[in-house]
Formats: structure tokens, sequence, C-alpha cells
């Protein structure tokens, strides 16, 4: 009996933390930036509880990791000169935080005190007074698990992968990509979650309810 109990258990803390990615996305469906997170599940093979020499082991519940949806958000008018947005997905803003270079899709910038007031092409070239003075670095990843998300929006290379230049994408200057969240989505998926965790709760009770009245025909016997 005590295996169905453990594989419940098992599979209650992904649900709860799955609770938290949900609800993080909730929160988030306003950011500008955000991408919906999910968790990735996979399965372990452990020992049984008992009878380990009678049959194979028994599967439980793994935490894989969080999966990202890098999917366009949409697009929105602000019409404030240092807004911009990419359109085409898996590209990145570049900037140096202080920290090192990062990553991010938030493009709501603030101007140097000492520049003017600038216009940027699609491709990112900036211009003030209608001269070029540089160009917005966006780039993009072979593949995007390279990417290890920071606080604020920010993402860091998290391995030797090479940026490259997105040379397709387009900016848009003041506008701002929003979340690609959908928040109906989610709180179907809170609805969900909520009543996996109900079933798997009186699965284990019933579970502990046969062993308790086993040991009682048992102990008569």
């Amino acid at each position: 009996m005590e295996n169905a109990a453990y594989v419940g258990l098992s599979r209650q803390m992904t649900l709860r933390r799955e609770l938290d990615i949900v609800a993080n996305n909730i929160a988030n469906a306003d950011t500008t930036g955000f991408k919906v997170e999910q968790l990735l599940l996979g399965a372990e093979i452990g020992e049984r509880a008992r009878n380990a020499f009678v049959r194979p082991g028994v599967s439980f519940v793994l935490d894989n990791g969080i999966g990202r949806d890098y999917g366009q958000g949409s697009l929105e008018q602000t019409g404030r000169n240092l807004d911009f947005a990419i359109e085409g997905e898996g590209a990145f803003f570049t900037l140096d935080d202080g920290a090192g270079e990062a990553y991010t899709r938030d493009g709501a910038f603030t101007l140097d005190r000492a520049l003017g007031e600038p216009s940027v092409a699609a491709d990112g070239t900036i211009s003030q007074n209608g001269n070029p003075v540089g160009r917005l670095s966006i780039v993009r990843f072979d593949a995007l698990a390279a990417l290890e998300k920071g606080g604020d929006g920010l993402y860091r290379n998290a391995s030797n992968a090479t940026a490259i230049e997105a040379a397709d994408a387009q900016v848009r200057q003041g506008m701002l990509e929003g979340s690609n969240v959908n928040p109906i989505l989610e709180i179907t998926n809170l609805i969900e979650i909520q009543r996996a965790y109900e079933s798997v709760t009186r699965m284990i009770e019933n579970t502990n309810d046969l062993s308790r009245r086993a040991v009682e025909r048992l102990g008569r016997a």
C-alpha cells in the first residue's frame, strides 16, 4: 500500500510547484516582455516500499525544471520615443546591467541626460539630428535553453553558446511587447491543479485507510 502513497506524494510535490509557476504567470500577465512558463514533468524509477523482489520498481513523478514559451507577445502602442519592441521570436536586446551582458525583451529604455532625443530605424540603427550614432544590439541563440532567467526581466547566457546577430528581427519604436500569458488559460490551469491535488489527496487517504483495515484484520486473525 505504501507504494501508491509515495507515488501520490511525489505528484503532490510537483503540483505545488506547478501552482507556484501558474500563479507567477498570472501575476506577470501585464509585465512587459514576460514569457509564460510551465513545469516540465518526468518519471523517476525508485525502489518499491516492500516486495522489492516480486515486482519491478515504481515510477515517481519528477520535477524536470521549467520550460519557457518564447513566443511573440502582442505589440502595444505607447507613443514614447524610448520604448522599443522586437518583432520576431527568439531575439533579445543586449545590455550591460553592471553585472555583465544580459538580454531582455523589455524595451522600456531611459536616456542619458547628455544625449538628445533619438530615432531608431527598423534595423535598430540609432540616429540623432538625422545622423547615425549607433545601433541597438539585437541577438538570438541557436538554442534558447542557453538562457537562464534572472531578475527584472533579464536573461543571461548560462552556457558556452554564442549570441548571433538577429538580422531578421524588426524594431518598432514607440511600442512595447506585452506578456504572452493567456490569463484565461492560466486560471483554467489553476483550477485543474487544485482538482488534481484534491484527487491525489483522496487517493492517499483511501490507500492509508486500506492499509489500516488490512492491519486490523490481520490483528484479529
